[in-house]
């Protein structure tokens, strides 16, 4: 937990959500603070975007609370909104509009005037690098360019929160590099919550993950604690330039820290599974040179996360949670 000197931007405590005798969102805790981005997955269907609405003030909780920037948000909600910079899920804006047009009345909704709505206006295009679709009717635009256009809305009013509903869907690889830098650049002086199903943009853009899965909170902490998660962390693959010997599983199982080895004959290669994810390459490397096996390759295999993920959101709910907030 961080220190206190650094409170949090947004404070959920036992969120739950029922719409009539569905219960999209159960006992939700986390915190979200200055400086963080807090990448926020799950199932489609898994309530995400209900707990979303419900911090941006757009739902009210059946029970629990938040706490924006220390202001309830049941009790003070205008200023606790006032902090908020939302991008909803489908970005929804006036069709008819330009970008520009649309951006200076959202400048003018926010009380900004004239003057002053203008430059702000033409500083979230620039940020969300709108410039040449910036005069064409919103309703001509891509996918990929109405998400910029409502990210451009969230960022206009420099809002100390950012909630992003899926920023990086529809836009094609290189708007995505564009997106998560805008991104890591305004996390030096923002709270950033992103949904998102994509784990990519958990190693990309943020320092932290929430996973949700039928509505309860199965995990929260970093990428790193996530691939701990997995029978695999720490997993050794050897590839042999020969036949599988049948005394080499033997020998590895024999070593202290391994809990498995899995053998894949067509292709010579023995995949070491590690018990609790210890770290057992420094072993089996001296076990394999000291016996001068036929060797093409050894290392560390490389947790694929989306294989985690299912895992942890097939599994009963909370079966694997962890809390580093």
């Amino acid at each position: 937990m961080q220190a206190s000197s650094n409170p949090a931007a947004v404070e959920v405590t036992s969120l739950s959500k029922e719409f009539g005798g569905f219960a999209a969102v159960k006992n939700v805790s986390f915190r979200l603070r200055r400086g963080e981005v807090l990448g926020f997955l799950g199932p489609n269907g898994a309530g995400k975007s209900t707990t979303m609405k419900i911090i941006t003030g757009y739902l009210r909780p059946t029970r629990g609370s938040v706490r924006v920037s220390g202001r309830d948000l049941e009790r003070s909600p205008i200023e606790a909104k006032r902090q908020i910079g939302y991008l909803p899920e489908g970005a929804p804006a006036y069709a008819e509009m330009s970008a520009h047009t649309f951006l200076e009345f959202v400048a003018r909704v926010r009380g900004f005037g004239r003057r002053e709505g203008r430059r702000r206006a033409q500083a979230a295009i620039e940020r969300a690098n709108l410039g040449d679709v910036v005069h064409q009717p919103i309703e001509t635009l891509s996918k990929g360019f109405k998400r910029r256009v409502g990210v451009a809305q969230a960022i206009l009013h420099d809002p100390p929160i950012l909630v992003l509903d899926e920023p990086t869907d529809g836009l094609d690889p290189n708007q995505k590099h564009e997106m998560r830098g805008l991104i890591r650049q305004m996390a030096s002086d923002k709270a950033i919550l992103i949904s998102t199903h994509i784990l990519e943009e958990v190693g990309a853009v943020c320092d932290r993950a929430l996973i949700i899965a039928r509505g309860r909170l199965v995990f929260d902490g970093t990428r790193e604690q996530l691939a701990r998660l997995s029978e695999r962390h720490n997993a050794v693959k050897i590839s042999f330039d020969s036949e599988i010997a049948p005394n080499y599983p033997v020998a590895l199982r024999a070593l202290d820290g391994v809990a498995d080895v899995l053998a894949d004959a067509d292709r010579a290669e023995l995949t070491v599974i590690a018990a609790g994810g210890r770290c057992i390459i420094q072993q089996v490397s001296r076990l394999v040179q000291r016996e001068n096996w036929p060797l093409k390759s050894l290392y560390v295999e490389s947790v694929q996360l989306d294989d985690v993920f299912r895992d942890i959101t097939r599994s009963r709910p909370g079966a694997g949670a962890e809390t580093s907030s």
